[in-house]
């Protein structure tokens, strides 16, 4: 049996709708600017004939469930929301042809993709990964999975409030990848594993929250979720 200096940490995971089996995350792979307004607002317009997807991770260790409250995060004064489609593997897949990429999905979730704003838009600026930006602690925010193998889902009311108020409001066939397009692509980088999460892109409206809001929001047909916003660690 091996023995190791340290406990390791657990496996991150996520209850499954309708069992009392958990999901076990691999990686979480993120899709940046995946709606055409939201690459507006960011200053990076998005043209499907010429550019293909890219994409971040996070760290599975940043994965908090729905109905958390979260540390507002050092070294930042611009703490953005972005709501997301969650689409969970269950089954091996490499260079997958789009027409078969519903042979991989498992199920769905809504996501919450917490981003240090301002410390990306520096990293972006000067060219550097965006990691201090993206991959912070407790910022994979996800909902419960559903299950819904062998499916692809397509359209879909995707919305976000804070504190009651409408911020985001879409539909998931805004879409500029859409699942078949992004599996497919992403299936080229690399060999797709039972427990990867891909967070599929946020519509337009990000925003900045403080300490005591509270998020809410949902995908159609599939979950909600929901985050508060707690006090910066070490203060009262």
């Amino acid at each position: 049996m091996t023995q190791y200096l340290f406990t390791p940490p657990s496996v991150p995971s996520l209850p499954i709708r309708g069992l009392t089996e958990r999901f076990p995350v691999n990686r979480i792979f993120c899709v940046g600017r995946n709606y055409h307004a939201h690459a507006l607002e960011m200053q990076r317009p998005v043209d499907k004939s010429k550019d293909r997807p890219f994409y971040f991770t996070k760290s599975p260790q940043t994965l908090m469930e729905s109905g958390a409250t979260v540390a507002y995060p050092p070294e930042t004064q611009n703490y953005h929301y972005e709501m997301e489609m969650v689409v969970a593997i269950s089954k091996p897949g490499f260079r997958v042809a789009a027409e078969n990429a519903h042979a991989i999905v498992y199920g769905y979730a809504a996501g919450l993709d917490m981003t240090r704003r301002d410390l990306q838009l520096l990293a972006r600026e000067a060219g550097r990964p965006w990691d201090l930006g993206k991959d912070v602690e407790q910022s994979a925010v996800c909902s419960e999975i559903v299950p819904m193998e062998g499916r692809i889902v397509d359209h879909g009311a995707i919305a976000l409030e804070v504190n009651g108020h409408t911020q985001q409001s879409s539909d998931v066939d805004c879409l500029i990848w859409n699942v078949r397009e992004i599996i497919a692509d992403l299936s080229l980088f690399y060999h797709l594993q039972p427990g990867d999460l891909i967070y599929t892109g946020t519509p337009e409206r990000v925003g900045a929250v403080v300490p005591g809001d509270q998020i809410t929001g949902r995908v159609e047909g599939i979950a909600e979720i929901a985050l508060t916003v707690g006090q910066p660690e070490g203060t009262q």
